[in-house]
């Protein structure tokens, strides 16, 4: 399912038009990015948490040549999903 579908299957279950339907899931997706970008926890209870994490820098290697690289620290964003999403999809 892609956003446009999503936005579609809102729209026809809560009584609005696709246009405002599409304008709520860009909105709820710029806030959790939003938030994300400030280092914030988003918990969406039954559904799971995103959260962002750091990585440390690091030495690797390049595949093709062998020498070690300095992989440069980062933030990541992990989501978690909440007890009642896992136990939705495993039936």
């Amino acid at each position: 399912m892609n956003i446009t579908e999503l936005a579609d299957k809102l729209a026809t279950e809560q009584s609005l038009t696709k246009v405002a339907a599409k304008a709520l899931v860009d909105s709820l997706l710029k806030t959790i990015a939003d938030a994300a970008a400030a280092g914030e926890e988003v918990n969406l209870p039954g559904f799971g948490k995103f959260s962002v994490k750091a990585v440390p820098a690091r030495t690797g290697r390049n595949p093709s040549t062998g020498a070690a690289i300095e992989i440069a620290a980062s933030k990541k964003i992990s989501f978690s999903p909440a007890k009642a999403l896992k136990d939705k999809v495993n039936g």
